[in-house]
């Protein structure tokens, strides 16, 4: 029950993300300089918001780039991560899904297709952004200190990787939310949609990796001091 309660709670959290995220991108735009603004704030409030209300449940990953690695820095199992995965997509199909009856066209929910053409730099920038923004979860989070500070901090990391990264890629940092909107889509955001699934999930390892790392002195620093 404890883990249905988890992949309930990331079900809901992807749900609102794509709903009033993408949904504000769809209805402003990101043409203008409100527009634009407004879309990367909207991002990291949904953050925010759901940070401090189901972070206590399931950690508010509500990204598999994000479960990616805490898989691998060995902060969650591999039945936890598949169940988080699962949980995240259907969250996304279905805030999708709704926007797109809102909307009544799919014609505004294709905001991640590839600004620029070139896949190889769209890649290695999603890469990037989605390494910064990782990090940042998994430092504010390695200490229970933070906990108070922990939803604010990671909202405006997203909402800084997506001052930069719109203009590039749209910003996606986020295969799941990626994924929903390409479905209704379809055609050309449903075939890039991978550029958007594989960079976030590379970039969230190297995260993970550069913070196993980063950490390990501090740790091994610790021990010394105890013994």
């Amino acid at each position: 029950m404890e883990a249905m309660k988890k992949y309930v709670a990331e079900c809901i959290g992807t749900f609102v993300l794509v709903l009033f995220a993408c949904g504000t991108a769809a209805v402003v735009g990101c043409g203008t300089s409100a527009g634009y603004l407004a879309t990367a704030i909207s991002f990291g409030l949904v953050i925010v918001a759901m940070a401090y209300s189901i972070g206590n449940v399931s950690g508010c990953h509500i990204n598999p780039a994000v479960s990616f690695a805490m898989l691998i820095s060995k902060k969650m199992d591999v039945k936890d991560f598949c169940g988080y995965i699962v949980a995240q997509f259907v969250g996304a199909i279905i805030g999708a899904g709704i926007l797109y009856f809102m909307l009544g066209s799919n014609k505004a929910l294709g905001q991640n297709a590839l600004y620029d053409a070139d896949v190889v730099k769209s890649l290695i920038i999603e890469i990037i952004l989605t390494f910064v923004f990782v990090l940042a979860i998994l430092g504010v989070t390695s200490k229970t200190e933070n906990s108070s500070v922990a939803g604010v901090v990671i909202g405006l990391s997203l909402t800084m990787v997506h001052l930069l990264g719109i203009g590039f890629t749209g910003t996606s940092v986020n295969p799941a939310r990626s994924f929903g909107p390409a479905l209704f889509v379809g055609g050309d955001a449903l075939a890039d949609v991978w550029v958007f699934i594989v960079a976030p999930l590379v970039g969230g390892a190297l995260a993970a990796l550069c913070w196993m790392f980063l950490g390990a002195p501090s740790e091994n620093k610790s021990t010394s001091k105890k013994k």
